[in-house]
């Protein structure tokens, strides 16, 4: 703690140094950082803060931007999802800032978006999610279902031979859309309904025997059973616990989670987790030069060797990179100039390829599965070539028949078939 906490004061130390060397030169480019530092969500959104301060320190290390300094905005939204709004519309308003990141739940990123969309802020949303959404004021540098969830039961049909499916979620919006879209997938490639067991567990489940029995009894007529996992947080230690203790191993009935990566392992006994898999499109253990310079960067900026890297600390660091990369090539960080010069913008990702930003405001991802390691890293045992993220599923008929086209159709639900805007403000 008292590394953090120094590495923290170094940083606000050289940050105003290098505001007052390039002040002659305009005012801060302010950049709004929207995580939780405190609450359920700051284990891992607080990583994703520190992310940001370091992209802002290394932009100034490298003269700023437009020939100004940036300057990060700190607020903490407690993981109080109407909260993330409040401090939303402060960054904006009062503190008067170029661009947010921030936001980890789904459920805190659709809190954000009436606010975002009322006063035309941008904000960069790191995280894995749902899909059935693109914001005019969001880029999302985290997965859709196409680039991890599908790709993932594809995994684990072709190369595991699974055929029968446990879709085990958190009781929220992001499990909940994401198994819709993996139950109707599983039912368009010929799995029957009854192969088929969805279960919802509240945030912080600790009992999970009698789940894990049905799971188990699943196998009785001897198929091979999958779990898919969207449990988030805390609940899954248990989860992991009860199977193990259940005598079921990953060659038994193998777990591929999208919630479950370095950050989290990090804390945790793996014993119970060894051989089960995840689905992200980073993994610390990617053997680049470029994710080698990362981690150390990362080491040196937090003050501890120990500290992993994840799959939404290289998100945030993709879409700090484009942003960066869009505001040079407008000449401004004005929200509208900056978004029609964002499409198309390519950057370096962490694997040993690119990123692009899409029309949709989604990006070009590779998709990765890991198998869990004793030492909470994970070996590499599959990578695509980069994915289109889809804003909209093919999977479900009512989204089927819609696109997002910001620079081409000003509207982030377009029917197809009727080719019309359905509507330009998003779902909340």
């Amino acid at each position: 703690m008292n590394r953090i906490i120094g590495a923290a004061a170094a940083l606000a130390i050289s940050t105003g140094l290098a505001g007052i060397a390039q002040a002659q030169e305009g005012e801060p480019i302010k950049i709004g950082v929207l995580h939780s530092l405190s609450g359920t969500m700051a284990i891992s959104e607080t990583t994703l803060k520190d992310t940001v301060l370091m992209m802002v320190e290394r932009q100034n290390a490298r003269g700023g931007l437009l020939g100004r300094p940036l300057e990060a905005v700190v607020v903490d939204p407690a993981s109080d999802w109407p909260l993330f709004a409040e401090k939303a519309r402060e960054l904006l308003t009062v503190s008067d800032v170029d661009v947010i990141f921030g936001a980890w739940t789904s459920v805190s990123r659709k809190s954000v978006l009436p606010v975002l969309e009322e006063l035309n802020g941008l904000m960069f949303y790191p995280v894995q999610y749902e899909g059935e959404e693109s914001s005019k004021n969001v880029i999302y540098t985290g997965a859709a279902p196409n680039q991890q969830a599908i790709p993932a039961v594809d995994y684990m049909m072709e190369e595991l031979g699974v055929e029968k499916w446990a879709l085990l979620g958190t009781d929220y919006v992001y499990p909940r859309t994401t198994n819709n879209i993996l139950d109707a997938y599983l039912k368009d490639k010929g799995v029957a309904a009854a192969d088929i067991f969805v279960n919802y567990t509240p945030f912080g489940h600790s009992d999970w025997s009698k789940i894990v029995a049905d799971v188990v009894a699943l196998g009785a007529d001897g198929k091979k059973v999958g779990v898919v996992s969207t449990i988030n947080g805390d609940a899954n230690v248990g989860f992991y616990k009860e199977l193990a203790a259940a005598g079921v191993s990953a060659e038994d009935i193998p777990v591929i989670a999208f919630s479950v990566g370095e950050e989290e392992l990090s804390g945790l006994d793996t014993a119970n987790l060894v051989g089960h898999l995840a689905a992200w499109n980073y993994f610390q253990s990617a053997d680049t030069p470029e994710n080698a310079a990362f981690i150390e960067e990362w080491h040196k900026f937090i003050g501890d060797d120990k500290r992993v890297t994840n799959d939404p600390m290289e998100a945030t660091m993709i879409g700090f990179s484009a942003w960066v990369a869009a505001v040079e090539k407008a000449g401004t960080t004005d929200v509208d100039p900056v978004l029609d010069a964002i499409v198309g913008i390519e950057v370096p990702n962490l694997t040993g390829g690119t990123a692009t930003v899409l029309p949709n405001h989604h990006l070009t991802k590779p998709v990765l599965i890991g198998e869990i390691r004793a030492d909470g890293q994970f070996d590499i045992v599959s990578q695509t070539d980069p994915v289109p993220g889809d804003a909209w599923t093919d999977y479900l008929p009512e989204s089927a028949v819609l696109d997002a086209d910001w620079p081409g159709k000003q509207c982030g639900m377009f029917n197809t078939q009727t080719n019309s805007c359905v509507q330009v403000q998003s779902n909340y």
